[in-house]
């Protein structure tokens, strides 16, 4: 006679991530493993992971770490769940900083600045909310319900929501001029 024994899989997450790219990898890791074993769809799983990566990044890069640690020191932290519903929403969360998360636009050649609109193309919601200590919350709903059988599937318009500005609405940009010497 063989015993059965029924599993609970977590659904909901939090964990302290290193005030630096030290920890991202771990947090990472685990999101997958723990939505994995939820049952949740690999394509909502690779969703998640990169937006819990880019919301790590901007949290290191723009915040400061919880409680009274030094930038590069002390933590953030990282949360997921899967609500009843089969809502499944990320949050990180860090000391705060000079600027509120707010989506950018950057220049076709700058080395970042797309985080939150990269976040904007593949969420369902995203928003930030402020606690009396100062800590923010960059919360970000990755689908709606993760047990719908198109869940995960790339929206027809992710690739405009993300792009780049038009060239012809770069200003100082011409061509041409690169052209006159080959004359």
């Amino acid at each position: 006679m063989a015993l059965v024994v029924a599993q609970e899989v977590p659904t909901s997450s939090s964990m302290a991530v290193p005030h630096g790219p030290a920890g991202v990898g771990e947090a990472r890791h685990r999101m997958r493993s723990q939505l994995r074993r939820g049952g949740v769809a690999e394509s909502v799983i690779d969703d998640a992971v990169l937006i819990l990566s880019e919301l790590l990044s901007n949290a290191c890069k723009h915040g400061r770490p919880l409680g009274d640690a030094l930038s590069g020191d002390g933590d953030v932290r990282a949360a997921w769940r899967v609500d009843a519903s089969g809502r499944l929403t990320v949050e990180v969360t860090d000391g705060g900083g000079p600027t509120r998360p707010a989506p950018a636009t950057p220049s076709v050649t700058a080395h970042g600045g797309r985080g939150l609109n990269i976040i904007t193309a593949l969420a369902d919601d995203w928003g930030v909310r402020d606690d009396a200590r100062g800590e923010v919350t960059v919360w970000v709903i990755v689908h709606d319900d993760v047990h719908d059988p198109d869940a995960g599937h790339r929206r027809h318009d992710f690739a405009t929501r993300v792009a780049a500005p038009a060239v012809g609405a770069i200003s100082g940009l011409d061509f041409a001029d690169a052209f006159d010497d080959l004359d």
